[in-house]
């Protein structure tokens, strides 16, 4: 970020620790993005370095970059994916390890406070708004664990999906685990390419079946195997891009579903 070239000025608030692009817009449009003492436009341009910005009456005085990090953390359940949250006192930022602690990250795509599973956190706010925008296909992949079996019948059900409060809310793919000859199972391995807020949750719900449990353990072809609960790793270059390629069948994956299944049902 050159401290002579305008940039956008939610990938300015993005690149400054301040708060993710897709945050960042949400600000601008509620009014509480000020530049130059005037009030923020969505689109606006800045230069770094020269416009002064304050974010809810606050001024930007970090106007450098941060370093690009990523991280995946293997989130336990209890946590919430915010960096402020007056309800909820321990956030998945406290785990960060004390060298990165200086830094803001950003959820990439976030699990609700009840699941578990592979969490991205980055410092790069181009590469989180790649991994959350629509038009981009990142698919994920989860076991779900419910109340009570599902049966193979209804899985077309999941993948038509349902229309909730004017949302569709729908997965890729469902597979029974360990179904046998009932043909029906409480353990499923999802996947889905979008993902709205408490999505399967809810669809599922709707369906007649509560999740109990629900663990995310593939992002794109990388899967969360390795990475102990509450941990982090720092990711490669080439372990970025693997969370954009197809999945395929992940033989890791796989095991970690059925390791997982067998533990829930234990």
């Amino acid at each position: 970020m050159s401290d002579s070239e305008p940039i956008r000025l939610q990938k300015y608030l993005a690149e400054t620790g301040i708060c993710s692009r897709r945050d960042a817009e949400v600000l601008i449009r509620e009014g509480e993005v000020w530049v130059n003492a005037v009030k923020a436009v969505p689109g606006q341009k800045v230069t770094p370095g020269v416009d002064k910005v304050t974010v809810s009456g606050k001024p930007i005085r970090n106007t450098k970059p941060q370093p690009k990090i990523t991280l995946a953390m293997n989130k336990p359940r209890g946590l919430v994916c915010s960096n402020d949250d007056p309800f909820n006192p321990e956030t998945v930022f406290d785990q960060l390890p004390r060298e990165f602690s200086k830094y803001r990250f950003f959820c990439a795509g976030r699990l609700d406070k009840e699941s578990e599973g592979l969490l991205i956190l980055t410092t790069d706010g181009d590469l989180a708004n790649r991994l959350m925008h629509p038009r981009n296909v990142v698919v994920k992949r989860y076991f779900v664990a419910l109340k009570k079996p599902f049966p193979q019948s209804r899985i077309p059900q999941l993948v038509r999906g349902i229309t909730v409060e004017g949302e569709h809310l729908k997965v890729e793919t469902a597979t029974l685990v360990n179904a046998g000859k009932s043909e029906e199972s409480a353990s499923l391995d999802v996947s889905m390419h979008h993902g709205k807020k408490r999505e399967i949750r809810v669809l599922f719900g709707k369906l007649g079946y509560d999740v109990k449990r629900l663990k995310r353990y593939q992002i794109g072809s990388f899967p969360l195997k390795g990475i102990p609960e509450r941990a982090m790793k720092q990711l490669s270059t080439k372990e970025i891009n693997s969370l954009f390629k197809d999945p395929g069948i992940h033989p890791l994956a796989v095991a970690l579903a059925q390791r997982t299944s067998k533990k829930h049902e234990a």
